[in-house]
């Protein structure tokens, strides 16, 4: 039958003692950066895991940890959620997710039953509908560590982890004023919320640097971030429609990529011919969609590991802590056949 291995087989294997292997799978600033790396390496060969039920009862904890998302099938949070696990079981944490469909209602119900179930902590990307914080701000106010990721709020001082968003919506209308198109809509989701302010920042600077005037016609806001898809071919219904026809679209969510896709295609709109579209997207599916899309991807595992990571040196922390991060991680564009250039750019 097989036998875990435990923290005394790591130590008698490397010649440690178990106290320093403790500390080195802890992350202890008293242990050496290359006595850390020899241990958890040696952990991660041999499928090490602790035994979480010993560890409550040792420190009083429950070792589980709460997330709260919209949805674990957009992709980008199925992405994340991967790098908190990687992270979390490895330190001895079990992960309890939950989903919020982009509902208030539905946040406030899962961050109460969470906190009622005495997890260590939370991490937290805030729902579409989201515009007021005080279930957050309750616990934050008692000392209940909490970390956002993604959709974050400026109300509550804590650790955050966030996609360069300006900068990827920069870089995603700059490439498409650069094949020619600069008639560009821009697909969002809720106003409120911070990726969608930052994306609409990027797109704005980018129109402006080229001098291209804003056209608050070409604005649509999609409140459920495309979950509820009559909202959003609404909104590509209206710009396909318009008298002053976009001849892009930049489109700024998982979801409301892929279906804005879709949504052209229904009403036999020619993705790039009739309007080119690039959007944020961790889907492993855009290259194979017809046309393959342009997307920014976003460094979404990584994310997800460096958000749980700052969580649990705030649970772990013995010490109150005043001083945290904002972490910020560049995203990537894949040109593919959805922008391909209209007319040579402008040199």
């Amino acid at each position: 039958m097989y036998e875990p291995i435990t923290i005394k087989d790591i130590a008698k294997a490397l010649g440690l003692s178990t106290s320093t292997v403790s500390r080195a799978l802890r992350g202890s600033h008293e242990i050496s950066a290359d006595t850390k790396k020899l241990v958890v390496e040696y952990a991660e060969q041999f499928n090490y895991r602790p035994n979480p039920i010993a560890l409550s009862l040792k420190e009083r904890r429950s070792r589980s940890i709460g997330v709260v998302v919209c949805e674990i099938a957009n992709n980008y949070f199925s992405q994340a959620i991967n790098g908190i696990e990687s992270v979390a079981y490895n330190r001895g944490y079990h992960v309890i997710i939950s989903q919020s469909h982009e509902s208030y209602e539905r946040e406030i119900v899962n961050v109460e039953h969470l906190a009622s179930r005495s997890v260590d902590g939370l991490l937290v990307s805030l729902s579409a509908e989201t515009d007021k914080i005080d279930h957050f701000k309750n616990l934050h106010d008692k000392g209940f560590p909490i970390v956002f990721f993604d959709r974050i709020t400026d109300e509550i001082e804590t650790h955050k982890v966030v996609a360069d968003n300006y900068q990827g919506a920069y870089n995603a209308t700059q490439h498409l004023i650069d094949a020619g198109y600069r008639k560009i809509a821009h697909l969002s989701s809720a106003a409120h919320l911070s990726i969608s302010i930052e994306r609409m920042n990027g797109y704005k600077a980018a129109l402006a640097d080229n001098k291209i005037s804003f056209n608050e016609s070409y604005i649509k806001n999609c409140n459920h971030g495309g979950m509820i898809y009559k909202e959003l071919e609404d909104a590509v219904r209206s710009l396909i429609n318009s008298k002053d026809k976009p001849t892009a679209i930049f489109s700024a969510g998982d979801k409301l990529t892929v279906s804005c896709l879709l949504a052209l295609n229904k009403f036999k709109v020619k993705v790039p011919d009739d309007i080119a579209l690039v959007g944020f997207s961790n889907s492993p599916l855009v290259e194979l969609m017809n046309p393959s899309l342009t997307v920014v991807k976003q460094p979404a595992f990584e994310m997800g590991q460096k958000a749980i990571e700052l969580l649990i040196n705030l649970i772990e922390s013995k010490r109150p802590v005043t001083e945290f991060e904002k972490v910020v991680l560049q995203t990537e564009i894949f040109e593919r056949n959805s922008s391909i250039p209209k007319a040579k750019p402008k040199k």
